[in-house]
């Protein structure tokens, strides 16, 4: 596999502990803000792992807040991380999944997909726009052999809330958390396994997983 990240510290642990459980990895420094270095991971994923099956666009920031009063440098680095480092990421990928009639593109959206929230707008509006992009890809490509799925988590045990710019957000989204069994990083793993191992004849679009604790 090829994983890409910003932080090399967390590159790092996450390439040793592949390789401790018997895999193959390259690392790639990788800002998806940055179209050009999307298109370098591509090409590098590809000329020394001899191809590209399967993408994940898993990076993304949720710096939830009120649109009154907001900062809107959070605006910024949420739509340019969660939605157009996806886009930069898929462009980059997709010609040559087409052209081998073959692959999967994961995007990892969001329950804040399905329902705006008060005080959520800008991020619902983040992964609306990803959800919606999802959608019209699916429609282009799945008859040249390409599935695109949808994965959306509800609560997961993440940093997410830790780099929220409004005070009060943050202790919300702190607080909700920890009043719920949230889910893990490996149950949304799971379920991305899931869409890319099914036979090829078989598209699974969309999954939401939710904690069973939390109500929207």
């Amino acid at each position: 596999v090829a994983i890409g990240a910003r932080r090399r510290d967390r590159l790092d642990d996450l390439a040793e502990r592949i390789r401790a459980g018997g895999g193959g990895v390259l690392t790639l420094d990788l800002d998806v803000t940055d179209e050009q270095q999307c298109r370098t991971a591509v090409e590098r994923t590809r000329a020394e792992l001899g191809g590209l099956d399967v993408l994940v666009n898993n990076a993304g920031v949720m710096l939830l807040g009120t649109i009154v009063g907001a900062d809107p440098e959070d605006w910024r680095r949420m739509l340019h991380t969660n939605v157009l480092g996806l886009m930069y990421m898929t462009h980059a990928a997709i010609e040559g999944m087409v052209e081998q009639g073959s692959g999967d593109v994961v995007n990892v959206s969001s329950v804040a997909g399905r329902t705006a929230r008060l005080g959520a707008g800008v991020y619902n509006a983040s992964k609306w726009a990803v959800n919606a992009f999802s959608e019209s890809l699916r429609q282009e490509v799945t008859q040249r052999g390409v599935r695109i799925g949808l994965v959306e988590p509800g609560a997961v045990a993440t940093e997410l809330s830790s780099h929220i710019t409004q005070e009060a957000a943050r202790r919300q989204s702190q607080e909700m958390a920890q009043g719920m069994r949230t889910l893990d990083p490996e149950d949304i793993a799971r379920a991305v396994l899931y869409l890319v191992t099914q036979p090829a004849h078989v598209a699974v679009n969309e999954v939401l997983v939710r904690p069973t604790d939390q109500q929207r």
